[in-house]
C-alpha cells in the first residue's frame, strides 16, 4: 500500500533527479530510456492487474457445485471419467454414454459380486429409459432377455414386484402416459420425464387420483388393475388387466362400462373388450352408479408427478436426498430385509442414471441386506435410489447377455422390466435428397 510518506519520498526523489537530468545532456539520453522502460513496465503491470481482479473470488463452493452438476460429457471424456472412478474394476462400454462395471465388494470378509450400469442421457441423447411389461396384458410373464430383445434394448433390469402365479404387477406402472396399474401401500416409485432430448427423474411415493362420476354421484376409486386387498375397496379394471375382470367382492357387483355407458352388472367375472372397464365394489356403490346410466372415469397424477411419461413402483427407498433412507416398515416390506440377491436403481445430481444388481445365495457372493444396498447406492453417488424386486427375480441384461449370476442362468420369468434403448433419428431416404 502507498502511504503519504512514500508519496513525499517519490516527489522529492524525482524533483532532484529531474534537475540533474536537465543539466546533463548525456545523462538525458540514458535516463530517458530508463523512464520509457519504466513506463512500459507500469503499463504491463496495470494490464495484468485489470485482467485479474484484485478481489478474486477464492471460495471453492461454486467450483464444487459446478463440478457436481456437470452433466454433459462427450464420448471420450465420459469414458475417462468412468475409468478413473472405477479403476481396478472391470469396465466396458456397451454404447456411447453407457458404462458397465463389474466389481467385488467385501462385507465382514465375505465377497459380494456387483454389476453396475451408469448411463448419461446428456452424453448420448438417443438413450431412452422406460418400463416394459412382459406382453400385451398385465397377467403375463417373460424372461428379461426376451423383454429386452422385444424392445431392442441395450440394457434391461427386472422391475417391480408381481404376483408369481399370474405375473400381475403389484405396484404402480405407467408407460407412455398410460396408467396400467396403481400403487400399493403408497410405496416409492420412479417417474421419468422427457422433454425433447432431455430426460429427468423424480423418486417419490406414488399415488394416483381416480374418481368415477355419474349424473348424481362421485365415487372415489381406490386402485386400478390390482388384486383386491379389502372387500370395501372400489377397484377399476381395464382391458389391460386381461381377458376378464376378477370376481366381485362378497355381496358386491362388477359394473361393465363401455363408451361411458353402463352395459352389464354381475357378481361374476366380466369379459373385457378393448377400451372396456369394469368397476368392482360393494352393492350399494354399484347400484348408485348403474341407475345413472352414464359413468365417467377421471384419472389424474398428483402435482409432483404431472408431466411424467413413465412410472414404475417397487420399494423401499434406499437413498433420499443423498442420505441412506430405508423405510421398510412404512412400505410394509420388512420380510425382504435380509441378505439376498438385489436389484436397484438411482440417479445422481448431474442426471446420471445408475442400475445395480447384487449376486447372492451363493458361496462366491453373500448378497446384501437393504441397508447394505442403500450404503452402496450412496457410495456410488446417488442423490435418490430405490429397491427393485430382488431374490430370484434379479437379472441384468447388457447388450445381449445376462451379466449377473441370475437364477436359472437366464433369470426367472418376470412381470415387468426397466429397459434402456437407443433410438436414432430417421435416416434420409433418396426421395428426401
Amino acid at each position: 500500500m502507498i502511504n503519504s510518506k512514500t508519496i513525499e519520498y517519490y516527489q522529492s526523489y524525482y524533483g532532484v533527479y529531474l534537475s540533474d537530468y536537465v543539466g546533463n545532456s548525456k545523462a538525458q539520453d540514458t535516463r530517458i530510456n530508463y523512464i520509457l522502460a519504466f513506463i512500459v513496465i507500469c503499463i504491463l503491470l496495470a494490464a495484468f492487474a485489470i485482467s485479474k481482479p484484485i478481489f478474486a473470488k477464492t471460495d471453492t463452493k461454486d467450483t464444487i457445485a459446478q463440478s457436481e452438476i456437470q452433466s454433459t460429457y462427450d464420448g471420450s471424456s465420459y469414458k475417462e471419467y468412468i475409468k478413473e472412478k472405477y479403476k481396478n474394476n472391470i469396465v466396458n462400454f456397451p454404447t456411447t454414454g453407457v458404462a458397465h462395471i463389474k466389481k467385488v465388494k467385501y462385507i465382514n470378509s465375505k465377497p459380494i459380486k456387483i454389476n453396475i450400469v451408469e448411463l448419461n442421457t446428456n452424453t448420448n441423447p438417443n438413450l431412452r429409459i422406460k418400463p416394459q411389461i412382459a406382453s400385451t396384458k398385465l397377467n403375463s410373464k417373460s424372461t428379461i432377455r426376451k423383454i429386452a430383445q422385444k424392445e431392442n434394448a441395450t440394457i434391461a433390469i427386472n422391475g417391480g414386484f408381481f404376483k408369481p402365479q399370474t405375473g400381475t404387477p403389484l405396484g404402480a406402472l405407467m408407460i407412455e402416459g398410460k396408467v396400467l396399474s396403481g400403487p400399493i401401500f403408497n410405496r416409492v416409485g420412479i417417474a421419468i420425464f422427457e422433454q425433447g432430448n432431455k430426460t429427468t427423474f423424480k423418486l417419490d411415493n406414488i399415488d394416483f387420483i381416480i374418481n368415477a362420476y355419474s349424473k348424481n354421484h362421485r365415487i372415489k376409486i381406490d386402485n386400478i388393475n390390482q388384486p383386491r386387498m379389502l372387500s370395501t375397496h372400489t377397484l377399476l379394471y381395464t382391458s389391460d388387466w386381461g381377458k376378464s375382470s376378477p370376481v366381485a367382492p362378497k355381496g358386491g357387483y362388477n359394473l361393465l362400462i363401455r363408451e361411458n355407458r353402463v352395459v352389464k352388472l354381475s357378481a361374476n367375472p366380466i369379459v373385457l373388450e378393448e377400451n372396456d372397464y369394469v368397476l368392482s365394489a360393494n352393492k350399494e356403490t354399484i347400484i348408485k352408479l348403474a341407475k345413472d346410466k352414464n359413468v365417467y372415469i377421471d384419472l389424474k397424477l398428483p402435482t409432483n408427478l404431472k408431466g411424467a411419461k413413465h412410472i414404475i413402483g417397487a420399494g423401499p427407498y434406499l437413498v433420499k436426498d443423498s442420505e441412506v433412507f430405508v423405510d421398510i416398515k412404512e412400505e410394509k416390506l420388512q420380510a425382504i430385509g435380509g441378505k439376498n440377491p438385489r436389484s436397484a436403481i438411482g440417479y445422481k445430481k448431474d442426471g446420471t442414471f445408475i442400475i445395480v444388481t447384487v449376486d447372492g445365495r451363493e458361496k462366491a457372493s453373500a448378497g446384501m441386506t437393504l441397508f447394505e444396498l442403500a450404503k452402496l447406492m450412496k457410495e456410488l453417488g446417488c442423490e435418490q435410489a430405490m429397491n427393485f424386486d430382488g431374490g430370484s427375480s434379479s437379472a441384468l441384461y447388457v447388450k445381449g447377455k445376462i451379466v449377473n449370476s441370475a437364477a436359472n442362468k437366464e433369470g426367472i420369468a418376470v412381470s415387468n422390466a426397466l429397459v434402456v434403448s437407443e433410438l436414432y433419428p430417421d435416416k434420409l431416404t433418396l426421395s428426401a435428397i
